[in-house]
């Protein structure tokens, strides 16, 4: 492979240099091992982590599953503001707005503002307060211990809100 040279990377970082040569596929170089850029499919992770968290827990794992049930709304509601057409920018798999690159405690409003601007939206409103309010994605680094099931088990009703919601559009066409 070549290596890149000065006038190479004078126009930019040599992550760019690398870009190029390796054309469309988007492949980056990190501490020498190869990485395949993968794309936002926020249906997917909204299932999965919904499923994951429910294992977890009906294990007593309360710190994981409650994080995974953030993540599971984050996605889930990601996925409602897609159709209620978020701006997206598909290339760096990510909203086009900084205000919509959120985790689930910042999401919930921001999906109101997508639901009440769009034809479909009266269907799909989340009733009360955020219940996401006590949770950051920031939670990953706590201990165990402060966690607890009723912690847990607040966020796996706001995360099977969001559930209902991505079901009933999947029923209805929206997604």
């Amino acid at each position: 492979m070549l290596e890149p040279t000065p006038r190479d990377t004078a126009d930019g970082p040599p992550q760019q240099f690398f870009n190029g040569l390796l054309g469309a596929r988007f492949k980056t170089y990190l501490s020498g091992r190869e990485r395949e850029e993968m794309h936002a499919d926020f249906l997917d992770a909204h299932e999965r982590h919904w499923e994951d968290a429910e294992r977890l827990f009906q294990a007593q794992r309360w710190a994981n599953a409650d994080h995974l049930y953030g993540l599971a709304a984050e996605c889930g509601l990601k996925r409602l503001m897609r159709a209620f057409d978020m701006p997206f920018d598909k290339a760096r798999g990510r909203p086009i707005k900084k205000s919509d690159q959120v985790h689930a405690d910042g999401i919930w409003m921001r999906f109101e503002s997508y639901r009440c601007g769009h034809p479909q939206g009266t269907g799909y409103v989340l009733h009360g307060s955020n219940p996401f309010s006590n949770w950051n994605a920031s939670q990953r680094y706590a201990h165990q211990s402060d966690f607890d099931q009723a912690r847990a088990q607040e966020h796996r009703s706001g995360a099977d809100v969001v559930r209902q919601l991505v079901k009933k559009a999947r029923k209805e066409g929206l997604i």
